[in-house]
């Protein structure tokens, strides 16, 4: 009489789901950002995809996960949207920022003509 043994497959494969299950939340955002925390209720998803921009503690600003230069963000920005400014931007700024360098880039996108800009925070 010959079986196939598929007990040590079932082990290997529930050891592997445990794995994705616990990985795949931590795969939402490229970025470690430390948020703050407040009482402002959750944005509706009425976009479909917004852009993510990333301000590390180091100064450093990121679209997506992509590393970009101050200078340079406006002009991908416009790239990427078309010149169509009513597409939903994220700001996902560090709580140790000082609050000047993100109004730097508030302002630049202000200036550039998008409307649609979002801090992004911890909910309490």
């Amino acid at each position: 009489m010959s079986d196939i043994n598929v007990t040590p497959f079932v082990d290997v494969m529930l050891v592997l789901l445990v794995v994705f299950m616990i990985t795949a939340p931590l795969l939402t955002a490229g970025v470690t950002i430390d948020l703050p925390n407040s009482e402002a209720k959750p944005i509706a998803d009425e976009d479909n995809k917004p852009l993510e921009i990333s301000l590390s503690p180091d100064g450093k600003i990121f679209v997506g996960e992509q590393e970009v230069e101050q200078e340079r963000l406006v002009p991908l920005l416009s790239a990427i949207t078309k010149d169509t400014p009513d597409r939903r931007i994220f700001i996902r700024a560090d709580k140790s920022l000082d609050y000047g360098e993100v109004m730097s880039v508030l302002g630049g996108l202000n200036a550039a003509g998008f409307r649609k800009i979002a801090l992004l925070s911890e909910q309490k």
